[in-house]
């Protein structure tokens, strides 16, 4: 009896000797207990760093640039309409600087009316220089201004007298705070003449163009009631107006163009 126990334990031990012992280390961890990591060389740290900065430029010039700024180095963000939105979203913030500086004004002359004197004299000089230059540059003011004739020779002015025929005629009505845009699809040189009137209400306008990744702003002027020039092409492009409601009331305005270009752009 002894023998035959002495067998049955045997294979049992076998078993025990046979049967792995349990790792007690978790699977993806060293023998300190942490995770193992992948190790990397020197060029490939470069490589990678490289390769984000390239994106990063990419992304900066086709994307960011035009869509914030309306600069296209590339052109494409014209073909995909970022430059047109980056050129309002400067328009706008123009403008809203404009408001800011001129309610400071006011908020200022009412404390202390010496400070409208001493703007407007600054203004008058500012203007002098200009005229002594001579680049064309029109100095915005913070107080309703007459309608602007831009300088031009007596043919030409002639030429926008005549009323009689106008090609193109479009009317809107901006709610207040609304805006919209106006296009004329000119060849470098080409001359528009045209009209608006605010029907004795009054808004703000800016005159630019746009296109080739190139942009230009012809005017401004904040709180206008009407508004009679000759617009020339500085390159070929887009060439129109951006228009701004800031009264409380609903502003209807309408514009009529003749001239040499190729297509109105409207809403």
């Amino acid at each position: 009896m002894q023998n035959e126990h002495e067998n049955l334990k045997a294979p049992i031990s076998s078993l025990r000797a046979e049967r792995p012992q349990a790792s007690n280390q978790t699977p993806g961890l060293g023998d300190s207990g942490h995770i193992k990591g992948v190790e990397a060389t020197s060029s490939g740290l470069i490589r990678a760093t490289l390769g984000a900065a390239l994106a990063a430029s990419v992304i900066l010039t086709v994307v960011w640039l035009p869509a914030e700024y309306g600069i296209d180095p590339t052109g494409i963000g014209g073909a995909i309409g970022l430059t047109e939105m980056g050129d309002i979203k400067q328009q706008l913030y123009a403008e809203a600087a404009a408001d800011d500086a001129a309610a400071w004004a006011a908020t200022s002359a009412t404390v202390n009316p010496a400070l409208l004197a001493q703007l407007d004299r600054i203004e008058t000089q500012m203007m002098a220089i200009v005229a002594i230059i001579g680049d064309g540059t029109k100095v915005a003011t913070s107080r309703p201004a007459e309608p602007v004739v831009g300088p031009a020779s007596n043919a030409v002015k002639e030429a926008a007298a005549d009323t009689s025929a106008w090609r193109d005629e479009v009317s809107y009505t901006l709610a207040s705070g609304e805006g919209i845009e106006v296009k004329l699809v000119m060849e470098k040189g080409d001359v528009a003449t045209f009209e608006w009137t605010a029907n004795g209400a009054l808004l703000n306008f800016d005159t630019h163009g746009d296109g080739g990744g190139q942009n230009i702003s012809y005017d401004q002027g904040r709180g206008v009631s009407a508004q009679q020039d000759i617009l020339t092409a500085a390159f070929s492009g887009n060439h129109g107006w951006f228009w701004r409601n800031r009264t409380d009331a609903p502003v209807t305005f309408t514009l009529r163009t003749r001239g040499e270009y190729s297509e109105m752009k409207s809403p």
